[in-house]
C-alpha cells in the first residue's frame, strides 16, 4: 500500500474487529480484538483511541465476504467518517487481506477458507496478489470436491485441510487491519457494495449487495 498521507483501515467482517492507522504506508497504531459479537459497540471507541482519534486522509474498509452484520457496520462507519473528515473511502475484499497475511516472507499459492455461516465456508484461491476465480460459499463436502492448494489459510483452514487424504499445510488466520499495507493499491475498490459470497439472510429494503 502506497499513499502519501494517513490511512485508517477498518476490518469487521469476521469475529475479529480491528483498526489500524497508517502514515505514509507505515502502521503507527492498531487494535485487534476477537470479539465474536459486539462490533457495533466497540468499533468507534477503538478508532477514537488511535492517535488523533484515528483521523485520516482516506479510509479503507472490508467489503466481505464474512459476517453480513459486521460488513455493514464497517462500511457504515467508514462512510460516516469519510463525510465528517472529507476523506475518500475505498473497500477491499476481506479474503484478499487474509491471503496477503499468509505471504510473509514470500508470496505463494494459497486457498483461503473462512467461516461462511449455515455450515458453509467461503473458499477462494489466490496466486501472488491475484484471486483465481470468484469466492464461493460451499458445504465442507463441496469444498473437498472443489479441491484446494497445498497451503490453506483462514479460520476454517485446519478443518478444510483435515478432509484431504494427502497432507496440506493449514494456517489459522483472521483478517487484521494492521496487515492492510500488504494489499496492492490496484486491489482497492471505489464500489463499496458488500461482497456477500451468497444470498444474505435478509436484505434491507432498497439495498442490493454485490455477489462475487
Amino acid at each position: 500500500m502506497q499513499f502519501a498521507g494517513r490511512t485508517l483501515v477498518i476490518e469487521t467482517a469476521s469475529e475479529a474487529c480491528s483498526v489500524a492507522l497508517f502514515d505514509e504506508g507505515q502502521c503507527i497504531a492498531s487494535d485487534h480484538r476477537e470479539l465474536g459479537r459486539g462490533h457495533a459497540e466497540r468499533l468507534i471507541p477503538m478508532i477514537e483511541a488511535l492517535p488523533g482519534n484515528g483521523r485520516a486522509d482516506r479510509i479503507l474498509t472490508s467489503l466481505g465476504p464474512g459476517s453480513f452484520t459486521g460488513v455493514r457496520i464497517g462500511i457504515a462507519a467508514a462512510r460516516a467518517l469519510g463525510v465528517a473528515w472529507g476523506a475518500p473511502v475505498l473497500g477491499y475484499p476481506t479474503l484478499s487481506l487474509v491471503a496477503v497475511r499468509s505471504w510473509q516472507p514470500t508470496p505463494r499459492q494459497v486457498t483461503v477458507c473462512m467461516n461462511g455461516g449455515h455450515g458453509e465456508w467461503f473458499v477462494q484461491d489466490f496466486t501472488n496478489d491475484r484471486a483465481e476465480g470468484p469466492v464461493r460459499s460451499l458445504k465442507p463436502e463441496e469444498a473437498l470436491a472443489r479441491g484446494a492448494q497445498d497451503v490453506i489459510v483462514g479460520n476454517r483452514a485446519k478443518e478444510f485441510a483435515s478432509l484431504f487424504e494427502d497432507e496440506r499445510m493449514a494456517l489459522e488466520l483472521l483478517p487484521d487491519a494492521s496487515a492492510a499495507h500488504l494489499l496492492d493499491e490496484t486491489r482497492l475498490l471505489h464500489d463499496l457494495s458488500p461482497i456477500y459470497g451468497r444470498e444474505p439472510d435478509a436484505t434491507p429494503q432498497g439495498s442490493k449487495g454485490s455477489k462475487a
